[in-house]
């Protein structure tokens, strides 16, 4: 099974639609879920990519009270006999990634995808998966834009992080930032 990973989509404000290269590499990984760590920024970004694959989620710092009250600000998601920790990540104290990891502390989750600095990480600590899937639409200081892929195999979760430098054009070949967890 496959999962695709994607988090501050911040939609309008950096686009009308959801970004070419984002759905094409969604649809080429053919992803049976969809994960989205927060800042939507509008419910309809949620419908559009819940049209492409089921879609489980959590709000993010921007979302308003329609997107918290559908998706709430935390959860776990039991997939394919795996536990994903789902959170946006921001916070008072720490750093995003610390804030993340904290969140599911006490939690028996495989993996923890999070959101809000709109900065990729793969990461494989004390047993589980921290991934932050970059921004497909924002890319703030970060050179490319970027999604994730979650593979999952019975009890095997290889991530991979996945990037492009134009968000209007689909790449004849996505960068691979991470690919289980090991930086390119």
């Amino acid at each position: 099974m496959r999962i695709g990973l994607v988090a501050d989509t911040h939609l309008p404000r950096f686009g009308r639609s959801l970004p070419p290269p984002l759905v094409a590499g969604l649809q080429q990984a053919d992803v049976s879920l969809i994960l989205h760590a927060g800042d939507f920024t509008e419910p309809e970004v949620a419908d559009w990519l819940s049209a492409m694959a089921p879609l489980e989620a959590v709000a993010g710092t921007i979302d308003g009270p329609v997107l918290t009250a559908r998706f709430g600000r935390r959860r776990i998601v039991s997939v394919a006999g795996v536990r994903i920790g789902l959170i946006h990540g921001d916070g008072q104290t720490g750093n995003t990634p610390e804030r993340a990891w904290a969140a599911f502390a006490n939690d028996d989750v495989q993996a923890i995808v999070y959101g809000h600095s709109h900065q990729p990480w793969c990461e494989f600590r004390a047993g589980r998966w921290l991934i932050n899937p970059g921004s497909p639409s924002d890319k703030r200081r970060e050179p490319l834009f970027s999604f994730g892929v979650l593979t999952v195999n019975g009890a095997t979760l290889h991530p991979r992080i996945l990037a492009y430098p134009d968000k209007t054009r689909v790449p004849a070949q996505f960068t691979v930032v991470a690919d289980g967890g090991m930086p390119h």
